[in-house]
C-alpha cells in the first residue's frame, strides 16, 4: 500500500472512501477510485472489528459478572452449610444438656425413692423390735406370773402334804 493509499478509518473515513470513489470515477482516475474504495473496505473492517471488539468485551464482562454471581452462590451455599451444621450441633448440644438433665433428675428420684424406701423399712424394723420387745416383756411378766402362781400352788400343795417336799 503506498503512502497515498494509507486511509483513515470510522465513518468518516467511509464516507471520505465514497466521494474518493465517486470523484475518481468521475475524473476517470482509477488510482483515486481505487483508493476510496480501499478507505470504504478498510473502514468497513475496522467497524465490524471494533463491533466484534465490543461484543467480545461485553461477553466477557458477562462472563466475569456470571462467575462473580457463581462465586457469590458458591459461597453463599458454604455459608448456609456452616449455618445448618452450627445449628446442628447446637441442636445436639441442647438434646444432650436435656438428655442430662432428665438422667441427672431421674438418677435424683431414684436416689429419693431408695432412700425413702430405706427409711421405711428401718421404720418398720424399729416398729418389728418394738414390738418384740413388748411381746418380750409381755412373755416375761406372764412367765413370772405364771412362775408365782407355780409357787403358791407348790407352797398350798406342801401345805396340804407335807411330805413330799424335798
Amino acid at each position: 500500500m503506498t503512502e497515498q493509499e494509507r486511509v483513515a478509518g470510522g465513518p468518516l473515513g467511509k464516507m471520505v472512501g465514497k466521494v474518493k470513489q465517486a470523484a475518481g470515477a468521475a475524473l476517470g482516475r482509477e488510482d483515486l477510485h481505487r483508493e476510496g474504495k480501499l478507505q470504504e473496505v478498510q473502514a468497513d473492517a475496522e467497524a465490524e472489528a471494533a463491533a466484534k471488539a465490543a461484543e467480545a468485551e461485553r461477553r466477557e464482562e458477562e462472563a466475569e459478572i456470571e462467575a462473580e454471581r457463581a462465586e457469590t452462590e458458591a459461597e453463599r451455599h458454604e455459608v448456609e452449610l456452616e449455618a445448618a451444621e452450627i445449628e446442628a450441633e447446637e441442636e445436639a448440644e441442647r438434646r444432650r444438656a436435656e438428655e442430662e438433665r432428665e438422667a441427672a433428675n431421674r438418677a435424683q428420684a431414684e436416689k429419693a425413692a431408695a432412700e425413702r424406701q430405706r427409711l421405711e423399712g428401718e421404720d418398720r424394723a424399729a416398729a418389728k423390735r418394738q414390738q418384740a420387745a413388748a411381746e418380750k416383756g409381755e412373755a416375761k411378766r406372764e412367765a413370772a406370773e405364771l412362775q408365782r402362781e407355780a409357787d403358791r400352788a407348790e407352797a398350798a400343795a406342801a401345805a396340804i402334804d407335807p411330805k413330799e417336799e424335798d
